[in-house]
């Protein structure tokens, strides 16, 4: 649809993706900051981090866009779902958030995560939270500023944060979705725990050389679709992708050489957000029709190819004659029906981005539970570690033995990123919807998959997802992709029925 004939709105489009253009050179040194920044860069890369975070925050308050947002608002043309009115929608909702935030915070939230980040990664390696505490008392004082200076009406300050990744959606919608979700999931992993079915763990524990998975992961993430003139692919502590722009698209993972699914499934979770980004529209960059609708729908596409894709039979059908290859002894003598069994193998253990697919969820939820009260008031700091272990035990039956595997392990926190966490398991809901849509408009997905054909299913999000940016707010475009709202039921039903049959349920 071509652009409408309105001089405010050129102008309007114009300064945002300019805007965009420097927030693009943030991004762009928040990726080098995990990967290759040298520790003693930290200070600077803070400074540096502050005074773009200022600058972007400086032109997207700017008076101008509410002047052109109040001319365009009476315009008929951009009252409708239209992808200019999505465009002029969202800037009104990200202009109005950002106009209720102060510069000041704006900078000294910049400068505090990246510093923080810093800290994170040597409290991990120490495995001592102590070491991190006082960065997140920061955080927590930080992010509850932002909640107030948003606002949050009759709800719940984390509403204020949780909207800023999952546009609409509140700490009461997500705790109904989660609800039954958590009571199947429960039920489940005890029945699986009673099976006499038990997996081959040795097969995934083996002896993996790096620079073979390296090579594996890479020829993987190209045969779903991941575009590498494009975008590349290295190392951080935690893995992440950061579309700095159109053309632009980097990925990370990391190695264990002793673990083979960490870095390969890690690879096409992220080559699945790597998609996601070179799939939205380069001409709409900038502007809501060129960013995603919200992380749970990302997180869609990121938990359908590492789960639905990845860790499917069909998948290892095309799959397991290059790994005997790659891998060679290792898997010589490894049945496709042993691999594949033990790549799925379903335990409670304590890294979330290591979980297997019925247990991951409840990670989640954990990390959910812990944020709210931490906004609030009503958790400490300082009694973290403890809540963290006390609900993993209830959730998992397990008691992480050191902060590094526990509430150490995963960098959002230090990174400022509080309301992320529920949009993994929204994403995992999503996915499941998506997949069935995808699978009812292009046949038996699996058959497609054995034969190494995963363009159909690119090709098709792209068409649905990718292309619509954010047009839709993530319920609304779930409504019409689907033909239905969001719901726990067919989540769970893929679960019960891929996991029913590996561990011989009834």
């Amino acid at each position: 649809m071509s652009a409408p004939e309105s001089p405010a709105y050129t102008e309007l489009i114009g300064h945002l993706q300019k805007t965009s253009l420097l927030a693009s050179c943030a991004h762009l040194l928040g990726w080098d900051e995990q990967t290759y920044l040298p520790t003693q860069g930290a200070e600077l890369r803070a400074d540096q981090m502050a005074l773009l975070s200022g600058m972007v925050h400086e032109r997207t308050t700017s008076p101008r866009i509410g002047e052109l947002l109040s001319q365009l608002e009476n315009d008929s043309q951009f009252n409708n779902e239209s992808p200019a009115s999505a465009n002029v929608r969202e800037i009104r909702r990200t202009y109005e958030r950002a106009t209720r935030l102060s510069q000041k915070l704006v900078e000294e939230l910049s400068r505090v995560t990246t510093l923080s980040q810093q800290a994170w990664i040597e409290a991990r390696q120490k495995r001592d939270f102590a070491t991190f505490q006082p960065w997140l008392e920061k955080i927590v004082a930080l992010k509850r500023e932002e909640a107030t200076a948003v606002g949050y009406g009759d709800g719940l300050p984390y509403d204020a944060l949780l909207d800023d990744y999952e546009p609409g959606m509140t700490a009461t919608k997500v705790q109904e979705a989660f609800s039954p979700l958590r009571d199947e999931l429960v039920q489940l992993v005890q029945r699986i725990a009673g099976s006499t079915h038990k997996p081959d763990r040795s097969i995934i524990t083996s002896s993996y050389p790096v620079a073979a998975q390296r090579s594996f992961g890479r020829q993987a993430a190209e045969a779903i679709g991941f575009d590498f003139s494009a975008g590349r692919l290295d190392e951080a502590a935690h893995p992440f992708c950061s579309g700095i722009g159109p053309g632009d698209c980097r990925l990370t993972t990391r190695y264990d050489e002793n673990y083979f699914p960490q870095a390969l499934f890690g690879t096409l979770h992220e080559a699945g957000h790597g998609l996601y980004e070179q799939g939205l529209n380069r001409n709409a960059f900038g502007t809501a029709m060129g960013t995603a609708a919200s992380l749970g729908i990302h997180e869609s596409q990121s938990r359908m190819w590492e789960n639905f894709v990845g860790r499917s039979r069909a998948f290892w059908q095309h799959f397991i004659i290059p790994a005997q290859r790659t891998f060679a002894p290792v898997l010589d003598d490894v049945s496709l029906d042993d691999f594949y069994a033990a790549i799925n193998i379903v335990e409670p253990s304590f890294i979330r981005v290591e979980a297997d697919e019925v247990t991951y969820n409840l990670h989640v939820m954990l990390r959910f539970e812990l944020e709210q009260p931490l906004i609030s008031g009503d958790l400490q700091v300082a009694d973290v570690p403890a809540v963290w272990n006390e609900t993993f035990e209830k959730y998992l039956g397990l008691t992480p033995p050191d902060d590094a595997v526990g509430c150490l392990q995963d960098v959002h926190w230090s990174a400022g990123l509080i309301g992320y966490f529920p949009t993994y398991a929204l994403g995992n809901m999503y996915a499941a919807q998506f997949f069935n849509a995808a699978q009812q408009e292009l046949g038996d997905l699996s058959e497609m998959f054995a034969r190494g054909e995963f363009a159909p299913l690119k090709d098709w999000l792209r068409t649905n997802i990718h292309e619509r940016g954010h047009q839709f707010q993530a319920d609304r475009l779930l409504e019409v992709v689907t033909g239905e709202k969001l719901s726990h039921q067919p989540l769970t039903d893929h679960l019960k029925r891929k996991f029913g049959a590996l561990y011989g349920l009834d």
